[in-house]
């Protein structure tokens, strides 16, 4: 469909260290690699997506919500006719940047910034995890990822003008990511508000009739669903519901990132980047449903008391944390420790913080300031 804008690997910016081409792989399938093999995405299997384990053990962490947007993402390049290896490597990587305890920890961890003018973004850790955290190679530090799936990662989800982000000037500011790119934002809204709907239902917060009131694009394929097979289960309904919800919103996406290209006028993967707009978009009908379906979840799951009691908890103990370590570097681990003597403390704390899983968090907290309140007469 729109395989004349598909980015040329060969057209690659490249990387920050010259390194020979691989016989069999080209640049973006080892950044897909690359990715894969770093510590920060096997962490994923160990961090939050919304619902904590404890109250089941089929609730989506971090690592199976990454392998569900790779799977959309991967569909949408395939059917596009864009190069499947850049996203890929883009949807695999979009979320090692974040923090312990899902969305929670990410406003934490900004909260305990912006005392020091600064702010914690999650795609912007993310490159710093690429360039800088990950030590796996010899011959330079980081993951040595190409210009372009760097780019993206810092574009995820927003463009940005020269200067507004100068620690991201590099990075192209003004202009649009390759297309690739642009699928990755909303085919990880399509794979989260979903799931998110899938693990809500699971974890008894909401029915079908809760959905259709909330939802009238599902509440019309739930009716169709029941006419078609009345003897089915309740759940059985549900993910039948939920199957063909997922295939309307990729559907809708794809669709609209036809239309959108063509009404651009654009011609190649140069021009894409020059386009007044981002291309990649839902039609009219899948950005309602998409929508409503924010809207019901924020309203039923997001901000209920079910998980509300977890969040604060989370919250507060990231807090607790985040001074204990500010007012004590020497408690920081070595490599820390190490840092702190060259970078500003609460710097060195943030990302010490952003890169733990929810287990070594609480039993870092429980060793740290858990133990020093058990001392206190």
């Amino acid at each position: 469909m729109l395989a004349h804008l598909r980015f040329p690997v060969e057209r690659s910016r490249g990387r920050s260290y010259a390194e020979p081409d691989h016989p069999y792989r080209n640049a973006f399938q080892r950044d897909r690699d690359r990715v894969v093999h770093s510590r920060a995405f096997r962490r994923l299997e160990a961090k939050t997506q919304v619902f904590t384990p404890g109250l089941s053990d089929h609730f989506r962490n971090r690592l199976t919500h990454t392998i569900e947007v790779a799977q959309i993402a991967r569909t949408m390049a395939n059917v596009l006719g864009v190069d499947e290896h850049l996203t890929e490597a883009l949807a695999l990587a979009h979320d090692i940047g974040h923090p312990p305890f899902a969305h929670a920890g990410e406003e934490e961890l900004n909260r305990q910034m912006e005392p020091f003018g600064e702010r914690f973004d999650h795609n912007v850790h993310a490159l710093r995890i690429v360039e800088n955290f990950e030590q796996p190679y010899a011959r330079f530090p980081g993951l040595n990822l190409t210009f372009e799936v760097r780019e993206g990662m810092v574009k995820h989800s927003h463009d940005f003008a020269a200067g507004e982000r100068p620690e991201l000037d590099a990075y192209l500011p003004g202009l649009r990511p390759p297309l690739e790119a642009q699928l990755i934002d909303l085919a990880d809204e399509i794979a989260y508000n979903t799931a998110d709907l899938d693990d809500a239902f699971s974890a008894g917060l909401l029915d079908a009739q809760d959905i259709a009131a909330g939802v009238p694009q599902y509440g019309a394929m739930y009716q169709a669903v029941e006419t078609q097979f009345p003897s089915a289960t309740a759940r059985q309904r549900f993910h039948e519901v939920l199957r063909q919800l997922i295939d309307r919103l990729v559907s809708g996406l794809l669709e609209g990132t036809v239309g959108r290209a063509r009404e651009a006028g654009v011609r190649d993967a140069q021009e894409v980047r020059r386009a007044p707009y981002r291309l990649a978009a839902f039609t009219p009908e899948a950005a309602e449903t998409s929508r409503n379906l924010k809207r019901f979840l924020h309203r039923t799951v997001y901000d209920s008391s079910a998980l509300g009691e977890d969040r604060q908890r989370s919250m507060a103990r990231i807090g607790e944390l985040f001074h204990f370590f500010l007012e004590q570097p020497g408690r920081l681990p070595q490599p820390y420790r190490e840092q702190a003597v060259d970078e500003p403390a609460h710097r060195v704390v943030c990302d010490y913080i952003a890169g733990m899983t929810d287990a070594f968090f609480r039993r870092t907290y429980q060793q740290t300031v858990g133990l020093a309140a058990r001392k206190q007469p």
